[in-house]
């Protein structure tokens, strides 16, 4: 068996961090989205993968530096491929297949023909988590050899999923974001596929939004007789494509933490609970409490950092108050007097106050930013 892995797409719901970076590199824990799909690959005894990547793209947005309106090329295929390489440091071999543009999960199923080769194969999103990964689908697709295999999960707003109605555990209907579901179970971004698959992606039509569901290719296929299967999950799974969702994965993630101190931390700090803290990190006159994690070289001082944070490389904090909120690589946070939760900061931030008068907020953001102020 092999894996397909889906790391193209634009990431609009992250916006305007996936402006600059993968959806599939935004971190959890401090660890990218995509590298817990490939362990949980690898961990099911799968070797050979595919991974789809996207064109490199220009946009427009600001210049950090002058406000202005610059074009730049954003281009995630080449960060994918320097994030994961050979898929070697994963006990993979990798291999990269390129789509021209993001037409549907049905067409990058069908571009992959050629490497499937006619084996059996995991198609993962790669912007999803499932805590438990995915060995015991794999086998249990193997045991019973239906043509296809879904993955199902009970959620709160199905109408942004592509929906299953069964009977028992056979598939008898599937429609992509239903206006009106049928059920409340939604695709996990997982699924076991025969080459059968390819037969019905070359079958359908391109939906009305121009792209190749794999809603209507598995629907073909039940259509024309096939054997497709469902399993409900009863542990958590995140599609982290929102912010809210992106927070929550990194909450539940960190609840399993165990405390580990590599950095240098002083005797004025107090420590509460599961805390990691990287090699070359200086904690000073601060309050830590876990379940948190900081990468290396960071610097916090005089700071509060609350429970389910991830602060990465580089950070630093000064005179501040973090919680439940995911800070990126080298971003600055000095100076602020209300406390900061439940926020995502990209990388190269700087948060900070001012003393300019007349007091105002003085605001630089990129295109699809969002702030809430008090």
């Amino acid at each position: 068996m092999k894996a397909l892995v889906l790391a193209g797409g634009r990431g609009t719901r992250l916006r305007p961090i996936t402006h600059t970076r993968a959806k599939q590199l935004v971190p959890v824990a401090n660890k990218p989205v995509l590298d817990f799909g490939l362990e949980s690959i690898a961990a099911a005894g799968i070797k050979e993968v595919g991974i789809i990547v996207s064109d490199p793209r220009e946009m427009l947005q600001p210049d950090h530096r002058t406000g202005e309106m610059i074009t730049v090329l954003v281009n995630s295929q080449a960060e994918i491929r320097a994030a994961v390489g050979d898929g070697s440091r994963f006990g993979l071999k990798v291999t990269y297949i390129e789509q021209e543009a993001p037409l549907g999960l049905a067409h990058a199923v069908k571009i992959s023909e050629e490497f499937m080769a006619g084996d059996s194969f995991v198609m993962y999103l790669g912007d999803n988590l499932i805590k438990d990964g995915i060995t015991h689908f794999v086998r249990e697709f193997e045991a019973e050899k239906p043509d296809a295999q879904i993955l199902l999960a009970q959620v709160a707003r199905p109408w942004e999923f592509g929906v299953a109605e069964l009977q028992g555990e056979r598939v008898v209907r599937l429609e992509e974001k239903p206006k009106q579901p049928k059920s409340d179970l939604a695709l996990v971004g997982v699924y076991l596929f025969t080459s059968s698959i390819f037969d019905a992606v070359r079958a359908i039509k391109p939906s009305a939004r121009g792209e190749l569901e794999i809603t209507d290719a598995i629907q073909h296929m039940i259509t024309t007789g096939r054997n497709v299967r469902s399993h409900v999950i009863r542990g958590w799974w995140k599609d982290t494509g929102r912010v809210e969702d992106l927070l929550e994965a990194n909450r539940i993630v960190l609840a399993d933490l165990e405390r580990r101190i590599e950095g240098t931390v002083d005797s004025a700090t107090v420590i509460e609970g599961a805390v990691e803290i990287g090699p070359g990190t200086v904690v000073e006159r601060s309050h830590l409490r876990g379940p948190l994690i900081i990468g290396s070289d960071a610097r916090i001082s005089d700071a509060y950092v609350g429970p389910f944070t991830a602060l990465a490389d580089g950070v630093k904090l000064e005179r501040c108050e973090v919680e439940h909120s995911i800070v990126l690589d080298r971003s600055e946070i000095r100076d602020i007097d209300s406390r900061i939760e439940s926020s995502l900061i990209g990388r190269d931030v700087v948060v900070t106050a001012s003393d300019v008068r007349p007091r105002a907020h003085r605001l630089m953001l990129g295109d699809s930013s969002r702030v809430e102020l008090s």
